[in-house]
């Protein structure tokens, strides 16, 4: 940006008490511990594959900072047992009528929203989030496993494509499984990340096999469970749990397919690992979003928008908004609006609904969050509103927190947060604002507010990001599941959603029959004749405007 100047905003006194801290949800209602007893962990537990006497890794509740779970850790050769366990599982269900498929995950998106409180309670015992940010997992796995349900059938469906001659060659374009799919799923959105992603490639007739985030393993199994109760062979979805650099390539080296979600560092090394295998894969990766507030914006909404954005799951988030570019004209009062909604948001860690933000889901998420918050006040940015730890409710949470007189230097600036920390920049001009939210190697979300929907539009055309939401945070674009979801540049490769997200998991297979006459010399023609013949009729093909 070419004016980073501070706001006239000071920043907020910091420590116990002090004036503009953000207020505590109500606490009261049930305990971490109440919700995830030991039972529940050994019932969960027991659809991990590891053998022998695997050792343990003990999981704490961010929330609290209680010891939460010891889940057994696989090893490598556990990983191969998987992989062969799904790989003898695939083909009977692979062999059955794609309805017959999609009726299962009918049954598991009526299941999910009739016990979704059990899973509601997981999530949060696990990442720390908010119940209404848990809920949003509910939302968009239901959402999901109802679109792929109905449309499978349409997606799979053998295709008529035109073939090398009319009326003589006959085209079919069919789609067969991958396989099995090595699917590795991040800690952030537990539920959406691992049967979301799983629900298509299995619908698409695969196995999978997952290696969800150690954190938060408990609720990837938790919906195994409902899967396997809403009518999938339990072997055709195996998981394995393990330190990631030595579990992940394991996963790799087994897979037919590779779906991974998580750092664009890992990324990288995944992609490496598929490619020299010469299997595909599909990566979401990090992003440093932006959110383009034009001049004409309706600015209570896009205040309120704005909170949503950024810290929704505390800001851990992939799609969350860490840059705020605002129009000059109206950016002190945008800020204002923004600021106090900000400071008003409730904190808690109750295992139900009335807290507006969370928890941050470890010390190493809280120790970034802090860092960058202390790199750029040491460097001359101002705190707006936030900017502290608050162990006062819990050892991971940290105030949602505005940052205004971010530099180009400072750290916050350019490298993902993945924390309730966002930047505030001004700018005079939509060719300025395009060209500084397309400034940076990531292309994962946008967002653009304006009162005028064609514009908006058209400003969004010109950022290079994978989705882009007009007077909306995220969640338009990412709930419209019949449209591809993914990222541009550093941001990874490939789509979830709609017909790219499962059209992934299969092989295109063409099956042409050639009728009466072959595509060769034939009926006594020679060479030359065939030849001429054939320039003839593609002469005769263009004219008619044949495809």
């Amino acid at each position: 940006m070419t004016d980073l100047t501070a706001a006239a905003t000071a920043t907020e006194p910091a420590g116990t008490g002090s004036p503009g801290r953000n207020p505590a949800a109500p606490g009261g209602g049930r305990t971490v511990s109440s919700a995830v007893p030991p039972s529940l962990v050994d019932r969960l537990v027991a659809g991990v594959t590891a053998t022998g006497e695997p050792s343990l890794v003990e999981t704490v509740a961010p929330l609290t900072g209680e010891r939460l779970a010891g889940l057994p850790q696989s090893t490598p050769a556990d990983v191969e047992v998987a992989f062969e366990l799904a790989r003898r599982a695939q083909p009977a269900w692979a062999a059955l009528p794609v309805r017959r498929r999609a009726a299962v995950l009918l049954r598991f998106h009526d299941l999910l929203l009739k016990r979704q409180d059990e899973v509601l309670d997981l999530i949060q015992a696990e990442t720390g989030k908010a119940r209404l940010h848990a809920f949003e997992e509910v939302l968009a796995v239901a959402m999901g496993a109802r679109h792929y349900a109905r449309a499978a059938q349409g997606y799979l469906r053998d295709k008529r494509r035109g073939g090398a001659l009319p009326v003589l060659t006959r085209t079919i374009e069919a789609r067969r499984p991958k396989g099995v799919i090595g699917h590795i799923s991040p800690w952030n959105y537990p539920l959406e990340l691992s049967i979301g992603d799983a629900l298509p490639a299995f619908v698409a007739g695969n196995a999978v096999v997952n290696k969800p985030d150690t954190q938060t393993a408990l609720t990837a199994l938790w919906a195994r469970e409902l899967l396997i109760e809403a009518g999938l062979p339990a072997d055709l979805w195996q998981v394995v749990i393990g330190d990631g650099p030595v579990i992940g390539p394991a996963v790799v080296e087994h897979a037919d397919y590779v779906s991974f979600t998580g750092s664009t560092r890992t990324g990288r090394d995944v992609a490496q690992r598929a490619a020299a295998r010469l299997v595909g894969a599909s990566l979401e990766l990090g992003g440093k979003n932006a959110m383009l507030v034009l001049a004409d914006a309706d600015l209570d909404r896009a205040a309120e928008g704005a909170v949503r954005a950024c810290f929704s799951s505390a800001g851990q988030l992939c799609i969350s908004i860490e840059r705020l570019l605002v129009h000059r004209s109206v950016a002190d009062e945008f800020l204002a609006k923004f600021a106090a909604a900000t400071r008003a948001l409730r904190l808690g860690g109750g295992l139900a609904y009335g807290a507006d933000m969370g928890s941050l889901v470890s010390g190493r998420q809280l120790e970034a969050t802090v860092r960058h918050v202390e790199d750029a006040v040491e460097a001359g940015a101002a705190v707006v509103a936030g900017g502290r730890a608050r162990p006062d409710l819990g050892p991971f949470f940290h105030e949602p927190t505005i940052l205004d007189g971010v530099t180009p230097d400072m750290a916050v600036c350019g490298e993902e947060t993945f924390g309730p920390v966002v930047s505030v920049y001004r700018f005079d001009t939509e060719d300025e604002a395009v060209a500084a939210a397309n400034a940076t190697p990531y292309g994962l979300n946008s967002s653009v507010w304006t009162r005028d929907g064609r514009r908006g539009r058209a400003v969004a055309a010109r950022l290079r990001t994978g989705t882009v939401n007009v007077n909306e945070a995220y969640a338009a674009a990412y709930g419209s599941v019949a449209s591809p979801m993914g990222g541009m540049g550093d941001s990874g490769l490939g789509r979830r959603h709609g017909a790219e997200g499962i059209l992934r998991f299969t092989e295109a297979q063409t099956i042409a029959s050639q009728r009466l006459m072959p595509i060769a010399p034939a009926f006594g023609l020679e060479d030359r004749q065939f030849a001429a013949v054939m320039t003839g009729g593609l002469r005769v093909l263009k004219a008619l405007r044949f495809k």
